[in-house]
C-alpha cells in the first residue's frame, strides 16, 4: 500500500535518524531510508520527532475561568476551592464545553494529544462539567484522547450530595474514580474515603485516579493507605496518586518505608511542578518549602511518573499554556534533575511515563502505533526542554493539524550580521 505520508530524516527521542511512514491513522514502518513514494513526503530532517505530549492531570471544567468571579488574593489551593465553589452555580454547561474546546484547540496545537481531567462531581453543579466534557470528549475524539476522572472537589463525604453525584458521574460514563482525602472533615474520613472509592473502581473495573496529600501537612499520608488498598484489592497499575506534595515533608524515615510500599503496590504518582510549587509553603516564612514531591526518590525505587499541567488560567493558576514542555522545565528545576539522563528522563514524563499511566494503547514511534506524533524545532528531548521548542507539525491520527515555523530573530548589528539562534550545531 502506498503510505500517506513519509516524514525523512527525523532525530527520535533516542537519537537514532530513522523516515517514518503513515498509512491512514497507523505508523506503518519506522526505518533508516524509506524509499517508497508516499503521497506526501516531508523532509524533517535535524529536528526531533516525539510521541506526543501527555498531560495526566488537569482541571478542564475549570479552564480559562480566570477572574470569575473574583481572583484568588491569597494564592492558596483553600481560597481556590471556595473561589470553585462560587463559580460553579455562575457557569452553564455550555460555557464549560466552550471553555473546554476552546483550551483544547490550543493544546492540539501545543502537540498535547492526551488528556487526563478530572472533573467536579460534588454536587449537581458539578454534574454540569460532568455532562459538558462528556460531550466534549465526543467532539475531540479524532485527535484528542480525552479521560475523565470522577472527583469530588468538595469531599466524598464532607460535601452531602458527593457519594451520590459520583456514582451517577460514573454511570453516564466518566472514566475513572477519583477523590480527595485529605480535604475530608478528619483524617479518619479521609482514609475511609479511599477504601470506598477504591473499592468502588474494583467492583466496575476501572482505574483510580486520586489527588493525595496535597497539603504541607506532613502527617497527612493518605498515600499510604491508597498503596495498601491498591494491594487489597488487586488493582495494581491501575492506581494513581496525584500532587503527593506532604511528602515533600515527611520525616525521611517515614518516606524510606512507604516508597517501598508505593512500589510494591505499583501505584504511579503524577505530581504538578507548575501548581505545587505556587500552592505549597504559602504559610511558611523563610525558608519555604518547595511543595514537590520526591521524584528523584521515586524513580530510584521504581515507581512510574508522569507531571501534569493540573490548571491554566482557573481559580488555582493564573498562567499557563498548555505546553508540557514547560511542566518538564520546571518539573526538572525544582527536582534538580539537571544530569543529560534525568533531563531525558523529564521528557519521558511529559510523553512516554504519563501515556502509561493513562493506560495508553498504540502509542509511541513504532510500527503499527496510532500515527500521534509532534515534530519539534530541537535536535533532541533536552533542548526541546531548554527552548520549549516550537512546534513545526503535529500529527492527530495520520492527519496533519498543525504547521508551524521555527521562530527566528535577527540581529542588526554590522560586525554581527548572522541570525541568532538558540539552538546548538547538530
Amino acid at each position: 500500500m502506498t503510505p500517506d505520508l513519509i516524514l525523512k530524516g527525523g532525530r527520535l527521542p533516542n537519537g537514532e535518524i530513522a523516515d517514518i511512514a503513515i498509512e491512514k491513522d497507523r505508523i506503518s514502518a519506522v526505518e533508516p531510508a524509506i524509499t517508497a513514494e508516499a503521497k506526501e513526503t516531508v523532509d524533517i530532517s535535524g529536528n526531533l520527532v516525539s510521541p506526543p505530549f501527555v498531560d495526566p492531570h488537569f482541571h478542564m471544567d475549570a479552564t480559562l475561568s480566570y477572574g470569575r468571579p473574583r481572583i484568588n488574593a491569597s494564592g492558596t489551593l483553600l481560597e481556590g476551592i471556595s473561589l470553585w465553589g462560587e463559580l460553579k452555580p455562575l457557569q452553564t454547561e455550555e460555557e464549560i464545553a466552550e471553555r473546554a474546546l476552546a483550551y483544547c484547540d490550543w493544546a492540539a496545537s501545543k502537540g498535547l494529544l492526551a488528556i487526563r481531567s478530572h472533573v467536579d462531581t460534588s454536587d449537581e453543579n458539578g454534574l454540569k462539567g460532568v455532562r459538558a466534557l462528556i460531550e466534549v470528549r465526543e467532539q475531540i475524539k479524532r485527535y484528542i484522547r480525552l479521560q475523565l476522572v470522577a472527583f469530588p472537589q468538595d469531599g466524598f463525604y464532607r460535601s452531602p450530595t458527593a457519594r451520590d453525584c459520583t456514582l451517577r458521574a460514573l454511570d453516564l460514563g466518566v472514566d475513572i474514580v477519583g477523590g480527595i482525602p485529605h480535604f475530608e472533615r478528619t483524617m479518619e474520613d479521609g482514609r475511609q474515603s479511599v477504601t470506598e472509592l477504591c473499592e468502588i473502581a474494583a467492583t466496575r473495573g476501572l482505574m483510580v485516579d486520586m489527588h493525595c496529600d496535597e497539603t504541607d501537612d506532613p502527617l497527612s499520608r493518605h498515600i499510604e493507605q491508597l498503596a495498601f488498598e491498591t494491594q487489597r484489592l488487586g488493582l495494581q497499575g491501575r492506581v494513581a496518586g496525584s500532587h503527593l506534595t506532604s511528602m515533600h515533608s515527611m520525616d525521611n524515615y517515614y518516606v524510606s518505608k512507604l516508597l517501598p510500599l508505593m512500589a510494591e503496590a505499583q501505584v504511579a504518582a503524577i505530581p504538578n511542578p507548575l501548581i505545587n510549587i505556587t500552592l505549597q509553603g504559602r504559610h511558611d516564612t523563610y525558608p519555604k518549602r518547595r511543595g514537590m514531591t520526591r521524584v528523584p526518590e521515586m524513580l530510584q525505587y521504581g515507581i512510574r511518573v508522569g507531571f501534569g499541567q493540573d490548571c491554566v488560567m482557573d481559580p488555582w493558576y493564573s498562567l499557563g499554556t498548555a505546553d508540557l514542555l514547560d511542566v518538564a522545565f520546571m518539573g526538572l528545576h525544582v527536582a534538580q534533575m539537571t544530569s543529560p539522563a534525568d533531563m531525558h528522563r523529564c521528557f519521558a514524563m511529559v510523553t512516554s511515563e504519563s501515556a502509561a499511566i493513562m493506560g495508553l494503547e498504540d502509542y509511541g514511534l513504532e510500527k503499527g502505533c496510532r500515527a500521534d506524533l509532534v515534530v519539534l524545532n530541537a535536535a533532541d528531548p533536552v533542548e526541546a526542554i531548554r527552548l520549549r521548542a516550537d512546534r513545526l507539525m503535529v500529527i492527530a491520527g495520520g492527519e496533519i493539524i498543525a504547521r508551524g515555523e521555527a521562530a527566528n530573530m535577527r540581529l542588526n548589528l554590522p560586525e554581527r550580521p548572522e541570525s541568532v539562534s538558540p539552538r546548538r550545531p547538530l
